[in-house]
C-alpha cells in the first residue's frame, strides 16, 4: 500500500510539473505579457566597443520608435541582454539561454560573424526570428548556412566591396586604371577582397595583385614594398586591429610612385589610427559617420540624444543598433504586436524601415537589408581621419549576388 501511495504521489507531482511547463509555454499567446526581445552581443572581449555601441544604439532606437513609451501595439517591451564574450561557443550557449530559458519572441545582435555563425541553426530549431547586426560576413546569408528565420539589418562584406567599386567607377567611368589590395590573411580579409576584384574588373579596371598579411603582423614593410613595385594607381587597404599598417604605408611613400590609398572609413577608434592619411588625401566609402546622412531626421535625433546622454559622438555600430530596433518595432507595428514567427517572416520579407542612414528594405530572397552607403574623401584633423561627404551611394548600385540558394 505504501508503494502504491508513493507511486501515486510521484505521478501527481509529474502531472503538476507538466501542467506548469504547459502553462509557461502558453504565455506566448497572452497578449498582456511583455514582448521579449533577446539582445546578444560582445559586451566584453575583443569586440566590446562594438557591442557597447550596439547596445546604446538599440536602446535609443527603442526610445525613438516607441516615443518613449517602451510599448508597441499596446504591449510592453522587455529586452534581455546576453554577452557572447566574443567567443562562438559562449555565443551559442547564451543564445540557447535566450531561446530556451527566457523564451524570447525575437533575437537581435551579434558583433562577430563567428558568434552569429555558431547560433544560426538554433533560430530554425526554435523557430525564432533573428535580426543580425552588425556581423557582416557574407556566409551568414549563403547556402547552406542561411535559414528563413535570419534577417540582417547590417550590410555585408560584398556590399562594402561593391560600394568602393562604385566610387572608383564614378571617378573613372571607363576604368583604365590599375588596382591592388592589402588585407589580412583571414576570413575577414578574403571576404573583402574576393568580391572587390571582380567588381572593379567588370568596370574596366586592371587587377595587378593582392598582398595578404598575417593577422598578427607588426612589420608590413615586405608586403608594402612588393605592392610599391607594382605601383598600382589605387591600393585598397583593409585592416582591423591595433596592429595596423597605416604608419608604414605613409613611411614607404606609395604616393611617390603614383599610388592613391582607398579604403572604408570604419569606427571612430580606427579613424584615430588612420588620421595621418588625411594629410595625403585619398577617398573611399563609409557605412556611417554622424555628418554623412543627408536630411535624415532619425539620424539628427540619434546624434543629438547620444551626445546628451553619453557626452561623445554616435558611431557606426550605434547606428546599427538603432537600425535593428527600428526594423523590429516597424515589424511589430505592422503585425499589431503578433510575435508569431511565421507572421513576422511574412511581414518582414520586402519590408521597408527607416534607419539613421536612410530607408532600407529586406530583400525578399535572402532577407538581407538593401541600404545606402556613402562615398567620401579623407580629411585630416589632429584627432582622427574625417570622412567628408561626396555622395550617397543608393542601394541599387551595391546589390550583392543572392547566395542562399542550393547551387
Amino acid at each position: 500500500m505504501k508503494r502504491i501511495t508513493k507511486l501515486l504521489m510521484v505521478i501527481t507531482a509529474l502531472m503538476l510539473m507538466a501542467t506548469m511547463f504547459t502553462a509557461c509555454g502558453r504565455d506566448d499567446d497572452d497578449p498582456d505579457r511583455p514582448i521579449r526581445i533577446g539582445a546578444i552581443t560582445s559586451l566584453s572581449g575583443a569586440l566590446q566597443d562594438f557591442g557597447e555601441q550596439f547596445q546604446r544604439g538599440f536602446n535609443l532606437g527603442l526610445e525613438y520608435m516607441t516615443n518613449g513609451t517602451n510599448q508597441v501595439a499596446g504591449r510592453d517591451i522587455q529586452v534581455i541582454w546576453e554577452d557572447t564574450t566574443n567567443t562562438p561557443d559562449v555565443a551559442r550557449e547564451r543564445t540557447m539561454v535566450l531561446l530556451e530559458t527566457h523564451n524570447v519572441d525575437i533575437v537581435t545582435g551579434f558583433a562577430s560573424s563567428g558568434d552569429a555563425m555558431a547560433s544560426l541553426a538554433l533560430f530554425e530549431e526554435f523557430e525564432t526570428v533573428a535580426v543580425i547586426e552588425p556581423a557582416a560576413a557574407d556566409f551568414i546569408i549563403q547556402y547552406p548556412n542561411w535559414n528563413e528565420f535570419i534577417f540582417r539589418t547590417g550590410r555585408t562584406s560584398a556590399q562594402d566591396a561593391l560600394a568602393l567599386a562604385a566610387v572608383l567607377g564614378g571617378m573613372h567611368p571607363g576604368g583604365g586604371r590599375t588596382v591592388a589590395a592589402l588585407a589580412p590573411d583571414s576570413t575577414f580579409g578574403h571576404s573583402m577582397v574576393d568580391p572587390f576584384r571582380p567588381a572593379v574588373e567588370a568596370l574596366g579596371f586592371t587587377w595587378v595583385g593582392a598582398e595578404m598579411a598575417p593577422e598578427a603582423a607588426t612589420d608590413f614593410s615586405p608586403f608594402i614594398l612588393r605592392l610599391r613595385e607594382l605601383a598600382p594607381d589605387y591600393l585598397y587597404v583593409i585592416w582591423a586591429g591595433a596592429n595596423s599598417p597605416w604608419v608604414q604605408l605613409l613611411e614607404l611613400d606609395l604616393e611617390g610612385v603614383g599610388t592613391t590609398i582607398i579604403t572604408g572609413a570604419p569606427q571612430r577608434e580606427a579613424l584615430e589610427a588612420m588620421r595621418e592619411l588625411g594629410q595625403i588625401g585619398g577617398f573611399g566609402f563609409c557605412v556611417y559617420y554622424p555628418t554623412l546622412p543627408q536630411n535624415v531626421p532619425m539620424n539628427d535625433w540619434m546624434v543629438r540624444r547620444h551626445m546628451e546622454d553619453f557626452g561623445f559622438a554616435a558611431d557606426i555600430f550605434t547606428s546599427g543598433g538603432f537600425a535593428a530596433a527600428s526594423a523590429i518595432i516597424t515589424a511589430l507595428e505592422l503585425t499589431g504586436g503578433d510575435t508569431d514567427s511565421r507572421v513576422l517572416i511574412d511581414t518582414m520579407r520586402g519590408m521597408q524601415f527607416d534607419s539613421p542612414t536612410g530607408v532600407r528594405y529586406f530583400r525578399r530572397e535572402d532577407h538581407q537589408a538593401m541600404q545606402p552607403l556613402f562615398a567620401i574623401e579623407f580629411s585630416y584633423s589632429p584627432t582622427h581621419l574625417v570622412p567628408l561627404y561626396v555622395r550617397t551611394i543608393p542601394s541599387h548600385e551595391i546589390t550583392p549576388e543572392i547566395m542562399n540558394r542550393r547551387p
